[in-house]
C-alpha cells in the first residue's frame, strides 16, 4: 500500500512517487483509502506518478478515488513504461466532491493526465480537464446525476486476444444497469473501460469485477482480495 504521510493533499504539495518494477515481478498497488484534496487560496497540488514495468512483469495499480473538497485545485500526472512481455491493469476514479457535506462539482481544477508506453510506443494517452466555474459537469450531456468517475486501462505486450478482454468487460458494464460506459480498443496493446456511476459503493463494486475480469484474460488470475477492512 503506497501511504501518504498526510491526512490529505493541500494547495502547493508536490508529491513525486517513482517505482521500478523488476522482471518477471508481479505487484499489487493501492492506497488505503481515497485521496482526498483539500481547498487552496493559491497554488494547486501536484501528483505525480512514474512507474516503470520490467520485462515479463505484472503490474496492477489500483489507487482508490480522489475527493477534491470545494475550492480544491489538483494537477496529477501518472506514467507506465512497460517494457516486452510486460502488462499492466491501471484504475482511476474520482468524485464530484464530498457527497454527503452537499458538495458537488465545487472545486476549483482537476486537471489529470495519463500516459502509458508499450515498448517505448504510446499505447494510450489521455487528459482530463474539469473547470466546475466555467463549466458545470453535470450539465445535460456531460455526467449529469452521476457523481463518480473511473477508467480502468489494460496493457499486454504479446497478448492477442482484445476483442474478447473488450467484449468481457462490455458485458461486465451491461450486467449493472446502475452504471453508464463502455469498452473500447486502443489502437494496440490494450482495450480502456470508462464508466459512470451514482455512488462510491456502486462504483468501488464495478471496480473490483472489472479488475477481476483483467486478470483472469490477460494472466489467467483469480480474483484478489485486498483486504481493506
Amino acid at each position: 500500500m503506497l501511504l501518504n504521510p498526510t491526512g490529505g493533499i493541500l494547495g502547493g504539495d508536490h508529491l513525486v512517487t517513482e517505482i521500478a518494477q523488476e522482471a518477471d515481478t508481479h505487484v499489487c498497488l493501492t492506497t488505503p483509502s481515497a485521496t482526498r484534496i483539500y481547498r487552496t487560496t493559491g497554488k494547486p497540488a501536484i501528483l505525480e506518478t512514474t512507474i516503470q514495468v520490467g520485462e515479463g512483469a505484472t503490474l496492477e495499480y489500483f489507487p482508490d478515488h480522489v475527493i477534491p473538497h470545494t475550492g480544491s485545485a489538483l494537477r496529477q500526472f501518472l506514467r507506465v513504461e512497460l517494457a516486452r512481455g510486460s502488462r499492466a491493469i491501471i484504475i482511476d476514479s474520482m468524485a464530484s466532491g464530498r457527497r454527503a457535506h452537499g458538495e458537488r462539482w465545487n472545486f476549483r481544477e482537476l486537471d489529470s493526465r495519463v500516459d502509458v508506453r508499450v515498448c517505448g510506443k504510446p499505447a494510450y494517452i489521455n487528459r482530463t480537464r474539469i473547470f466546475p466555474g466555467e463549466k458545470r459537469p453535470d450539465q445535460l450531456g456531460l455526467m449529469e446525476e452521476f457523481d463518480y468517475m473511473s477508467t480502468v486501462s489494460i496493457f499486454a505486450d504479446g497478448f492477442t486476444h482484445w476483442a474478447q478482454v473488450c467484449a468481457a468487460m462490455n458485458a461486465q458494464l451491461k450486467s449493472s444497469p446502475e452504471l453508464r460506459g463502455g469498452a473500447s480498443l486502443c489502437a494496440r496493446c490494450g482495450c480502456v473501460v470508462r464508466f459512470l456511476a451514482r455512488s462510491a459503493p456502486d462504483m468501488t463494486d464495478a471496480n473490483k469485477k472489472l479488475w477481476d475480469e483483467a486478470r483472469e484474460h490477460i494472466a489467467g488470475l483469480p480474483p484478489f482480495d485486498q483486504r481493506k477492512y
